[in-house]
């Protein structure tokens, strides 16, 4: 098990989160188990400042935040012991799980930026997870463009142009904000549908942000695999069923998530992308493949730890924590 640690979860209100689904609070749970004690603060209470000296050293930067101590239970409504909040500087801890969902926008860039004044392992140091710096240089659906041979038909543009040439050839198309989230904006466009246009011309208008556009592919009314890997490896799936006529999966937005396996595809595409997400830091992911196609890599927030444990008996959050606990250990 190793020893006690202090461990600080930036998180959204941990107070309006759903226990039953809430990969955050699993990870929680497993750490409370382990014997760390936990801290939690919200994102807008850090601060980036001048710190003490040590001996022979420059002012450091000083990050802290607002933290309150905390302990949890699976106790719907009261799963949650909130101790007094206080400032305290992040190098205190052992380990920060950066755990707040996107948008993936400036503030959630902004923080990485502080977190990486003390992620590391040793003295004035805390492991941040997943490691600030390729969360940042790692957004899912740009990272997921470094693996062409795995992806389907792909275009990343503000051109749109490229835009109707991209679905005169593919004909049936998905499109979607680059930097969105939970399903949010995201639409299948058919070669008849008349609305591209439109589309485009909204988009553009609020956001000067470019598009994802991929070829549809008919294989995700089957389902929309969310596989997780820890440090690189994978440990289960879980699939997730679009709902009713909606072609989105997303459980944001009414997908249904189901029990599935790892196909020999599945295993080539983490065989692929696992040596690099180990190599940067990048402990907790969960990749989305449809079909034979890998088509986001998710290292900002991702979930399905729950439903992977409901379903196989895997307990993910447990494999995290041994991750993190043999870096700390190696120290």
């Amino acid at each position: 098990m190793g020893s006690q640690r202090l461990v600080a979860v930036q998180m959204d209100p941990l107070e309006h989160i759903n226990i039953e689904g809430d990969s955050t609070f699993a990870l929680m749970l497993e750490a409370q188990a382990r014997g760390h004690s936990l801290f939690v603060y919200e994102v807008g209470s850090l601060a980036l400042g001048e710190g003490v000296p040590q001996a022979g050293q420059h002012r450091p930067a000083r990050v802290s935040a607002l933290m309150r101590p905390v302990s949890v239970r699976r106790e719907k409504g009261n799963h949650a012991t909130f101790g007094e909040a206080a400032r305290r500087s992040l190098s205190e801890m052992d380990v920060v799980l950066m755990r707040q969902d996107p948008p993936f926008d400036m503030a959630y860039i902004t923080a990485t930026h502080m977190l990486d004044h003390v992620h590391g392992i040793g003295p004035d140091h805390a492991l941040v997870v997943n490691d600030p710096r390729w969360v940042r240089d790692c957004p899912e659906k740009i990272l997921v463009t470094h693996f062409p041979d795995l992806m389907p038909p792909t275009l990343v543009t503000w051109d749109v142009a490229e835009i109707r040439a991209f679905r005169a050839k593919w004909r049936d198309i998905i499109v979607k904000p680059l930097f969105g989230n939970g399903g949010s904006g995201v639409f299948r466009i058919r070669e008849d549908d008349g609305n591209l246009n439109a589309l485009l011309e909204m988009h553009f208008a609020r956001s000067r942000e470019p598009l994802m556009i991929q070829r549809y592919e008919p294989a995700v009314t089957a389902g929309d695999k969310r596989i997780i890997l820890v440090d690189g490896e994978p440990i289960g799936a879980i699939n997730r069923v679009p709902s009713g006529d909606d072609h989105r999966s997303n459980m944001h937005v009414g997908g249904v998530a189901r029990q599935v396996g790892l196909t020999e595809r599945d295993q080539e595409i983490c065989r692929a992308i696992g040596p690099f997400l180990k190599e940067h830091g990048l402990i907790f992911v969960g990749i989305d493949v449809i079909g034979q196609y890998l088509t986001e890599i998710n290292v900002t927030s991702p979930t399905g730890l729950q439903e992977l444990e409901r379903f196989d008996g895997v307990n993910g959050a447990g494999l995290v924590w041994d991750a993190i606990e043999a870096r700390l250990d190696d120290r």
